[in-house]
């Protein structure tokens, strides 16, 4: 579809309700043609691709079927919410993202009511969605609140308390898991897809609260017995027993990018009650084999040609500062064996690549866990390791009893990279830098740096991997000001101040 094609469904939809105006044998149509627009708008405007293009079918599927706004979408962290800004009216204004006074890069409670959660950081979607499921049940609103978690999202371990806290409760809430990673859903087909309408169907949903009510309190063992034989059914086809286990009603795995399926089970899944888990499988990149073949590239881009199989190559130049540590990381790793390095997911981001390759062994990525990295990095220290944590400004701050706690209290030698300190510009206030120096300078015994230059961000980096204690070097996303690295590492003296101007008088 080009261009001057594209159209007549897509144009008509001005809201949610213009979508769920359409008949269901429309829907494939639709998706392609918001397939299609996403493709070319982001080619033009730079941003995140590959996560929406993986979730359009997804996003038409809980927009057709839930009353929004009434009822919440929340999505977790929010690269894959570019469709839904697409039929939440504001396909006119999609040239505008991640630019100043245009959109938003993530949902923004301020942009729109569809919006219904400010997100950019992982892992929150579920107790935010948990905490408006109890809202509505207080006040006795027939309001429905769905969760949209990615499979990378899961890990986060504040998704799993909300999921405990949500079953314990028994809470009216929905959660979609959108499994775009392939890693724990090889069963997905005709007879998952059957068993997912069947099971959550309103006659077997009632089926089993029944007879749950029944056999629970009158004949305990019979019921332990018919839990176990559900669980061993749904075991055989779907890897679900832990949500089961928090007492979720688990679901699937069903093809993300068949719509008859998403529609009918969110259909039958919207009509009945208590913590229900879905688990969609989707491709990262959809459509767009180039994006299908290397999603990690076509995650986050600038302005490219879709009609070409491939991104365009930067030109030579400056390196940037997350290069100058990522070299800086490798050479000082040849020198010290003891240097480790952990990151909570952000290898690409953090310049990491070529590290996990040449020290496989001395690389941790622990995941979505903030709070983990930090006090796996203190427990490294304590047996004598020099581990660097590589990690964003606005990510340490999710970790921020762990640092003073774990390893500011008990002066440890931790080395803390922090790259995006500042402004980020596009990325928006989610993902700004600007609180590290407020929440680290109030700190005891901790050195904190700030480079002017790349060769200062190297020789920083060394004194502060050589610091008997807890230490921060923080440093802008982009380039320098094109100052030539020197090779050789020196340590610089700690505390004293460099004179660059002086007053008159």
């Amino acid at each position: 579809m080009t261009e001057s094609t594209q159209a007549s469904l897509l144009n008509s939809i001005g809201d949610p309700a213009d979508l769920r105006a359409l008949s269901e044998d429309q829907l494939p149509r639709l998706a392609e043609e918001l397939r299609d627009y996403l493709l070319h708008s982001v080619s033009q405007s730079g941003g995140h691709l590959a996560a929406g293009l993986g979730t359009v079918e997804l996003t038409i599927a809980l927009h057709y079927v839930f009353n929004t706004p009434e009822d919440k979408l929340v999505w977790d962290v929010g690269h894959q919410a570019y469709p839904h800004k697409i039929l939440t009216g504001r396909r006119e204004r999609m040239p505008s993202i991640r630019k100043k006074d245009g959109l938003s890069a993530f949902p923004c409670r301020e942009e729109s009511c569809y919006d219904t959660f400010g997100v950019g950081h992982s892992s929150t979607s579920i107790s935010a969605a948990l905490g408006m499921a109890i809202a509505a049940g207080l006040e006795q609103r027939d309001v429905h609140a769905v969760a949209i978690i990615g499979d990378g999202g899961l890990t986060g371990g504040m998704a799993f308390e909300a999921l405990n806290h949500a079953g314990a409760l028994d809470a009216n809430l929905l959660v979609v898991l959108n499994d775009n990673e392939m890693s724990i859903s090889p069963n997905v087909g005709a007879m998952n897809n059957y068993l997912a309408k069947l099971l959550s169907g309103r006659f077997y949903s009632t089926i089993r609260q029944g007879s749950k009510e029944l056999l629970k309190n009158r004949m305990p063992t019979v019921w332990e017995l018919a839990r176990r034989a559900e669980e061993h059914v749904k075991g055989m086809v779907a890897p679900g027993t832990l949500f089961e286990e928090l007492g979720f009603n688990y679901i699937g795995p069903i093809d993300g990018h068949d719509l008859d399926t998403l529609v009918t089970t969110l259909r039958n899944l919207r009509n009945t009650d208590g913590p229900r888990f879905l688990h969609v499988v989707t491709k990262k990149g959809k459509g767009y084999l180039p994006a299908e073949m290397d999603p990690v590239a076509y995650h986050g881009v600038g302005t490219f040609d879709p009609s070409k199989d491939h991104l365009p190559k930067a030109k030579p130049s400056s390196p940037t500062y997350t290069e100058v540590f990522g070299k800086w990381l490798c050479d000082m790793a040849e020198a010290d064996p003891r240097l480790l390095g952990v990151t909570p997911a952000m290898r690409e981001g953090s310049g990491l690549v070529e590290f996990e390759q040449r020290f496989p062994t001395r690389y941790f990525d622990v995941g979505i866990a903030e709070q983990h990295a930090v006090t796996l990095a203190a427990g490294l220290a304590c047996e004598g390791y020099k581990p660097v944590v590589a990690i964003y400004s606005t990510f340490l701050q999710r970790a921020y009893d762990q640092l003073i706690h774990d390893v500011v209290l008990q002066k440890l030698p931790v080395l803390f990279a922090i790259d995006r300190a500042g402004l980020v510009g596009p990325d928006g206030p989610t993902h700004a830098g600007s609180f590290d120096y407020s929440y680290l300078r109030c700190l005891p015994d901790i050195v904190i740096m700030a480079p002017a230059d790349e060769n200062e961000c190297r020789q920083m980096l060394y004194t502060g991997f050589l610091h008997d204690g807890p230490a921060a070097v923080r440093y802008p996303r982009g380039k320098g000001p094109g100052i030539a690295v020197e090779e050789a590492m020196t340590a610089l003296p700690v505390g004293k101040a460099e004179v660059l101007r002086k007053g008159k008088g």
